[in-house]
C-alpha cells in the first residue's frame, strides 16, 4: 500500500526540449480526476495553453521543471508533471522521459504553442537522441 497526502489544486505539465522549458499546460478534466480515460479517450478534457498562471508563476513552474529534469539526469526531452496547491505551492509529481506523441499528447501541444511544428519537434528529438 502507498499512502500520499492529497493535494487539492491544479494539475500542470511542462515539456522540456533540449533544456528549454515549453509553455506550461493546465490540465482540466471534465470528470473528477485526470484518469486513464480522461487522458487517452475523452475529448472533453481541457488542455489550457496559456495555462492561466501569471507570467512569474509560469516562469517559476518552468524553472522547477528544468531543475527536476537536470536533477534526474535527463537529456533530450521529457515532460514534467506538477501540481499547484490552493496556496500556490508547486509540487513535482513525476518526469516522463518518453512522453507520448499521439493526438492527445502534451509535449506536441506545448511545442505547437511555442511555435514548433510537429515535424520540427520530431527532428529535434531525433537529433538529441543521435547526439546523446
Amino acid at each position: 500500500m502507498i499512502a500520499e497526502r492529497f493535494l487539492a489544486g491544479g494539475e500542470y505539465t511542462v515539456g522540456i526540449l533540449e533544456g528549454r522549458a515549453l509553455p506550461a499546460i493546465r490540465i482540466v478534466p471534465a470528470t473528477e480526476f485526470y484518469d486513464y480515460d480522461a487522458k487517452y479517450f475523452r475529448d472533453d478534457t481541457e488542455y489550457r495553453i496559456p495555462c492561466g498562471l501569471s507570467t512569474d508563476a509560469e516562469a517559476a513552474m518552468q524553472a522547477m521543471a528544468q531543475r527536476a529534469f537536470a536533477a534526474l539526469g535527463c537529456r533530450g526531452w521529457a515532460r514534467v508533471d506538477m501540481m499547484l496547491d490552493t496556496a500556490g505551492k508547486q509540487y513535482v509529481l513525476e518526469a516522463n522521459t518518453a512522453p507520448g506523441m499521439t493526438g492527445h499528447s502534451l509535449v506536441p501541444m506545448a511545442a505547437k504553442a511555442a511555435g514548433i511544428s510537429f515535424a520540427d519537434l520530431v527532428v529535434n528529438i531525433l537529433a538529441g537522441a543521435a547526439l546523446g
